[in-house]
């Protein structure tokens, strides 16, 4: 919420006065802002202490209002917020720039969309992690932490964050420590429902493993990226393409080590000293039809390769959708360290 729209007070406001902020606001707190500063924050458990305790309704706000309390950075990351409001179980928490500027108020709804979207998701978290142990040894690759959560849970906590609130987790490897973990859903503001594979079923076998009667463009990715996407950007993009998938891109630059010679007939013509060149990759998400489960569920396994190679041979339309630079594959150590910030 913008400031405008924010229950401000000032510290020498009546309690009475406040009280009629809060109950005009909807919201469980106000804000005590001198000279744009956030000098506390009011409850309504803050003023019936304040009233047992003597204070009057003329009193000061300022007797009564919290001067410890929690507050973020206008930088930091929706799923971090969302994660302390859990942690603290608050619904809403202020947005403090320097010197204390009172900037905006996160809320609960704001967070999680006022709008829940009537896609789902699958997240494919079965494999086994080979190529990153010993880490792997002990725990299933979408729960090794990056910035203090498990990679999975940073997911999971970005598409309820976009409106999602129906998300299928597709296991194989240690599920129990993934069940464990995110139960039901309910913790995070979503649905969770998993999707057993009593043997690995490949990258886009888990997609049989769906429940017949979805209707909606659903949304699969791998559980091991670190990425901040516009998850629902990329649904309306692939509706509005009229896809039958659509497939989520990054780019990928490669630097040639060394002085690249352009030859012709036996003689030097040019010299590229250690050019770069780019390439379009898949990132590992997909936005399909909801008719693809049931071509593939007639497969058993299956990579994600053939769904899209598949439709490509029937002249089916496959688009693509730019995730942006800010996205990790966390195959390797190499790029664990990369996400994790380690040189």
């Amino acid at each position: 919420m913008h400031l405008a729209s924010l229950p401000i007070i000032c510290p020498d406001d009546s309690i009475m006065h406040a009280m009629k902020v809060l109950d005009a606001g909807g919201l469980e707190i106000a804000l005590v802002s001198h000279n744009r500063r956030l000098a506390g924050v009011l409850t309504d458990g803050d003023l019936r202490r304040a009233l047992i305790d003597g204070l009057s309704f003329d009193s000061p706000v300022a007797k009564a209002m919290q001067t410890h309390f929690t507050w973020v950075p206008p930088e930091m990351d929706r799923a971090v917020v969302l994660d302390i409001m859990k942690a603290r179980g608050f619904k809403q928490i202020p947005i403090v720039g320097s010197d204390m500027e009172l900037l905006g108020l996160h809320t609960m709804d704001d967070l999680l969309g006022t709008k829940p979207r009537e896609n789902a998701a699958l997240i494919l978290c079965g494999g086994f992690g080979t190529r990153l142990h010993p880490i792997t040894a002990t725990i299933p690759k979408p729960m090794i932490h990056v910035a203090g959560r498990p990679i999975l849970e940073r997911i999971v906590l970005h598409l309820v964050g976009s409106g999602f609130r129906k998300i299928y987790l597709a296991t194989h490897y240690l599920s129990e420590m993934i069940e464990s973990h995110f139960g039901d859903g309910a913790k995070f503001g979503c649905s969770i429902e998993y999707l057993k594979e009593a043997t690995p079923m490949g990258t886009g076998g888990s997609l049989g493993l769906l429940p017949s009667g979805i209707t909606a463009p659903l949304l699969v990715m791998n559980g091991d990226l670190v990425t901040h996407f516009d998850a629902a950007r990329m649904i309306d993009h692939h509706t509005e393409a009229g896809n039958l998938v659509t497939v989520g891109y990054s780019t990928h630059i490669h630097e040639v080590p060394f002085g690249v010679l352009d030859l012709q007939k036996g003689r030097v013509c040019g010299w590229q000293e250690k050019p770069r060149v780019s390439f379009p990759i898949s990132a590992g998400i997909y936005v399909v039809d909801p008719s693809i489960p049931a071509r593939v569920r007639a497969r058993g396994a299956t990579p994600i390769t053939w769904v899209v190679e598949s439709c490509l041979s029937a002249g089916e339309p496959v688009g693509v959708f730019p995730v942006g630079e800010d996205w990790v594959d966390v195959g390797r150590h190499e790029e664990l360290k990369k996400a994790r910030g380690v040189s």
